[in-house]
């Protein structure tokens, strides 16, 4: 971001386009994973397992149900409020607010991985 005023920012986030939401949709992952796969964040994929750092959810985990690319909030299976009528409904968490504690893995995400962990390692390589 350009800006530095958080108006500008919150404008600018609201309206992005949708390659640029994806890239905010990203959540860092597990000490463990972090160790294994060389990468420290990772974007959140429907039924990766992740652990709520903060809120009033927090120290709750589970698993990604559903990703809400508008408002750029993730629905957590067994996160959920009750309304008035008594009918519980997904409560919406921020990326940000989450650890990837497993992931669903599949040939193009790890193939996405190997490639972070290959341009991280070469970063490395290059300040030392």
């Amino acid at each position: 971001m350009t800006s530095r005023k958080p108006k500008k920012q919150r404008k600018s986030r609201y309206t992005a386009p949708w390659h640029r939401r994806h890239r905010y949709l990203t959540a860092k992952l597990a000490p463990e994973l972090v160790d294994k796969h060389g990468i420290k964040r990772l974007p959140v994929h429907t039924g990766d397992t992740v652990y709520i750092t903060r809120g009033a959810f927090r120290d709750s985990e589970g698993d990604v149900i559903e990703i809400d690319m508008k408002n750029l909030k993730l629905s957590i299976e067994n996160i959920t409020i009750e309304k008035v009528d008594g009918s519980a409904v997904p409560f919406p968490i921020r990326p940000e607010n989450v650890m990837i504690t497993k992931l669903n893995l599949d040939k193009t995400r790890q193939t996405a991985i190997d490639r972070k962990a290959a341009a991280r390692a070469d970063l490395t390589k290059k300040e030392d």
